[in-house]
Order: structure tokens, then sequence, then C-alpha cells
């Protein structure tokens, strides 16, 4: 059987879509890095066009993730779940992320698979930002014990993401096991049950090398800043078709639930 791969990359399709008035629907191309937070420097050390902790076309930087200090981001995650009563006793944790391109990156999420030390899922957590610097992380398991990827978690909505949506309702996410294909799913619902947003992601696995690297730049260039251009261009057009606008709050002092 042969061993899963320490690092790859997942060129994606990224789905919006809002069922409510006013009813809007937007997709667009991406790629994402999957990386085992033990073997980021042996996996970044065979390419030349992506490094770790160091400017290049692609980069992933520890400081863009976690308590955003640059630290060990394992350690962090190993405290995230503590707090949650939650031990891996050393097993596997994979990040699923956009890398820096030509040194700029936004990751709206970003996606922890954390297993115990027998293989099994114990935790995924779900790191979101919004366009405003903030990080809220949301952290789903079964108390410690172990989990489906397939099984559908639900957490209250705690984080202002989008001035074209309260801070209130739902949100429902689901998975796939990353493999050679991998899907996430996040659905918001607001205290009535109704559907409000559904973002959807869906990828192939790539091998990462700097072949592929290099094709999915030149097929979609300066992705990330197109991400950002594309989040603030989509919520224009979504309010000059009569969508409310809802005042920031100030964010929640506990970043994690």
């Amino acid at each position: 059987m042969q061993a899963e791969p320490t690092a790859c990359l997942y060129r994606c399709r990224i789905n919006h879509s809002r069922p409510q008035p006013p009813r809007y629907e937007f997709a667009y191309r991406g790629y994402y890095l999957l990386l085992d937070l033990d073997h980021i420097g042996a996996a970044s050390a065979k390419t030349r066009l992506l490094s770790h902790n160091r400017f290049n076309l692609l980069g992933f930087y520890d400081k863009d993730h976690g308590d955003h200090s640059g630290s060990n981001l394992r350690t962090w995650v190993r405290g995230v779940l503590e707090g949650q009563g939650i031990e891996l006793d050393g097993g596997r944790v994979r990040l699923l992320c956009l890398p820096r391109v030509l040194g700029y990156v936004f990751n709206p999420i970003s996606v922890y698979y954390c297993e115990h030390a027998d293989g099994q899922l114990r935790a995924i957590i779900c790191e979101v930002h919004n366009t405003f610097g903030e990080q809220h992380c949301y952290v789903l398991h079964a108390d410690g014990a172990a989990m489906d990827y397939r099984q559908a978690h639900e957490r209250a909505k705690l984080f202002h993401v989008s001035p074209l949506l309260e801070r209130a309702g739902n949100y429902r996410f689901r998975f796939t096991e990353p493999a050679r294909n991998f899907g996430v799913s996040v659905r918001l619902y607001d205290d009535n049950d109704r559907l409000r947003i559904t973002t959807a992601l869906a990828g192939e696995r790539r091998p990462l090398n700097d072949r592929n690297l290099l094709a999915l730049f030149v097929r979609i260039p300066l992705m990330t800043l197109k991400i950002m251009a594309a989040i603030h261009w989509q919520a224009l057009k979504i309010w000059l078709r009569g969508g409310r606008f809802y005042k920031k709050p100030e964010q929640h002092s506990n970043k994690v639930s």
C-alpha cells in the first residue's frame, strides 16, 4: 500500500451561493496546499518554486496561521486541542491552505485535519480570516472520540466575516477526507433555520513539484490577490442588488469555539 504524501497540491473550484434575496452565485478557480505540519521544511526543500518562511514565487509562512507569531504550528494546534480536552499523542496534523503568491496571501478558511497516533481523525480546526485582519477558529470534534470525515458538525457563528451578513445563525460543516480528491462544504443557517449562504470547495490532487506549481501559477496568476479583489467586487454587486449592510461588531475576546 502506497504511503500518503506528506505534501501535495489540489487544483480547486470554489463555489459561493446565496439562496435568499438578493440571490447570487459565483465560482472561481484556485489551488491549495496540503501540508503535514511535521514535514513542511522537507517538502519545500524538494522544490525551487515553493519556500518555507522565505520569499519565492510561492511560499508558506508559519506566521500566516495559528497565533500569527511565527511560532511552531504543531505546538499551537496541541494547545488549541488541549483546551478542548483532545489529545493526539503525536498523531499527524495536516493543514489545507492557500500559499503565498509573490509574497501575498489571504486565507478565508484554512483547515487542520488532526489525527490521533492510531490514525483516526480526532478533530478538525477551521481557521477563518476576514478582510479586517481578524481570525477565529472553529474546533470540530466528538469530545475526543474518533470521528468520521463524513459526519456533519454545527457551530454558532461567532465571527464577523462579511458586512452583508449579520453575526448570527449557525454553520454546518461537512468534509470528505483529503485523498485523491477532497471537499469542504460550509452552510450558514439563520435563527429560523433558513439557508443563507453555501460555500463549497472541491479539489483534485496533484503532486507537489515545480512543474505543477509553475503550471498552476501560470494558469491562475496572482491567485491570492485575485481572491481578495473578488471578495470585494462580488460584495459590491450583492450590495447594489439590494443586500443589507451590517456594521462590523467588536470581535469576541475568545477566538476559539
